[in-house]
């Protein structure tokens, strides 16, 4: 058997494919032969090559690949198809639902060779880039045209990544989803074709949507190998702050007036008060420890410093304030960093406590209530569990401290999980507003969709990968 391969006996058990050991091991030798070095099946790296962020068990490929081209791409593909091998693309690993995982074994295709920047068109604000790259490179490499890419979930994602969790973050309540900033990729099949799923164009009526079918699929359908993204304008002008509120609650209400009133907001962040003593001890601030928004407008000067003056009036009437403005790029920089390091903030209200990442989402008229009732409930199980949230999207995020030694703390943090669940959805909301599926959260789809629309996605991933090599064990079983 070759070296670092589990044995099929260490496998569980279901039905994605199970080749028989000759074949893993031939496959591993076609794949090392084409690739060279670029090959490893050491075990620390396999290791690396599986979720690592979250509670979601380690579980790693049989071989990690590095291409360098969509060629290489086509060809892991072939040979991983022709030994019934799982693929498992692999971006940067910041995945929070255990998408990268290789719970049937396989090979995990890392595109960190497949970072270049591929085209950039001013004139019709797009671009063109391969999947490894990220979305801090692509931003530092767009600075002198005057443009950027402003879908921002935070860590340094990379864009096929991105694309593949249909990733958004705190710019999304102005410019959108990934969803809605991707107008063409290119995708290996499980079969090993090429496919092209638009063109340039900024609309088209041609056919099915391919492009939106995936984004979102999670690698499930495809391995995407080139991403065209839409890009914007740097604003002329910037403002923003933080804003304190006696509760959660007026927080959520200052959150719907301001978007009720059209002021066009391009930032609207809540941190519960445990989040932001988080933040103060991590990054160093000294913010009030109340709920607070952080906000931020985008446009001309005028124009910012007018919507700034309207929240703050928002703000005054539902009792929070007083809205500090932070004007200067280095004090923006330092409160958005603050914000974006809100998860590694909260591990040091516990040391030592595994963090265990998840989110919701619900139309914004419900956000106030949703949160609150989830505070009572994390004070009632007796957790530790800090809130941020991306409210202008009804969506918010637990970061759940914790003992994975206390077997009773581990069944009151799953009990907290379920009933948070089943809260968005009686409110018409969803099981992830951006984390995706992946593993955590495949038993919740059928309570969210039902079985109609369950088997509408079999069926599409039964035609695209009639095999089950492409991610399995992720978003929906075989029928």
């Amino acid at each position: 058997m070759t070296a670092g391969v589990r044995s099929a006996a260490q496998r569980p058990p279901g039905r994605p494919p199970q080749p028989g050991e000759e074949a893993r091991a031939a496959a591993l030798a076609a794949l090392a032969q084409r690739l060279g070095d670029r090959v490893s099946v050491a075990p620390a790296v396999r290791s690396q090559h599986a979720n690592t962020t979250t509670w979601v068990a380690n579980q790693p490929p049989d071989a990690v690949a590095f291409p360098s081209s969509p060629e290489e791409v086509q060809a892991i593909v072939r040979i991983c198809a022709a030994h019934r091998l799982p693929v498992i693309p692999f971006g940067v690993g910041t995945s929070l639902e255990g998408q990268v995982n290789a719970p049937f074994g396989g090979v995990s295709i890392d595109f960190r060779d497949m970072n270049r920047i591929l085209a950039v068109h001013i004139e019709d604000l797009d671009c063109v880039v391969e999947p490894g790259v990220t979305r801090k490179q692509l931003n530092a490499y767009l600075r002198d045209y005057g443009v950027f890419f402003p879908i921002d979930p935070g860590a340094d994602a990379t864009i096929g990544g991105m694309a593949a969790t249909r990733a958004s973050g705190t710019n999304a309540v102005r410019y959108g989803t990934l969803r809605d900033n991707v107008l063409a990729l290119k995708a290996v099949l499980a079969n090993g074709e090429m496919i092209t799923t638009s063109r340039r164009a900024r609309k088209s009526a041609a056919g099915y949507d391919l492009t939106r079918l995936l984004v979102g699929s999670e690698g499930t359908l495809a391995v995407i190998t080139e991403i065209t993204l839409k890009l914007h304008g740097i604003p002329e002008a910037i403002a923003g702050g933080i804003c304190p509120f006696p509760s959660v609650e007026a927080a959520c209400q200052a959150t719907i007036a301001t978007i009720q009133s059209a002021i066009p907001v391009a930032r609207i962040e809540l941190l519960d008060a445990l989040q932001v003593k988080a933040v103060n001890a991590y990054s160093r601030l000294t913010l009030p420890e109340r709920p607070m928004l952080f906000v931020e407008f985008h446009g001309s000067s005028a124009g910012v410093e007018e919507q700034s003056a309207r929240f703050g009036e928002i703000a005054a009437e539902l009792g929070g304030g007083p809205f500090e403005w932070a004007t200067k790029a280095e004090d923006r920089t330092r409160l958005w960093q603050a914000r974006h390091d809100a998860y590694w903030a909260a591990l040091g209200l516990r040391p030592g406590a595994k963090a265990l990442a998840s989110d919701v989402c619900v139309p914004i008229s419900r956000l106030g209530e949703c949160v609150t009732a989830t505070q009572a409930d994390i004070a009632a199980a007796g957790l530790v569990a800090p809130i941020v949230g991306h409210v202008g999207d009804g969506n918010f995020h637990l970061s759940i401290l914790v003992d994975m030694a206390d077997a009773d703390e581990i069944r009151r943090t799953e009990g907290l999980l379920e009933r948070l669940v089943e809260r968005a959805l009686a409110m018409d909301g969803t099981c992830t507003g951006e984390h995706g599926v992946g593993q955590g959260k495949m038993k919740y789809l059928e309570a969210e969709l039902g079985d109609a629309a369950l088997n509408a996605m079999r069926s599409i991933k039964a035609a695209l990968d009639p095999q089950n090599i492409m991610n399995p064990g992720k978003i929906v079983t075989p029928a």
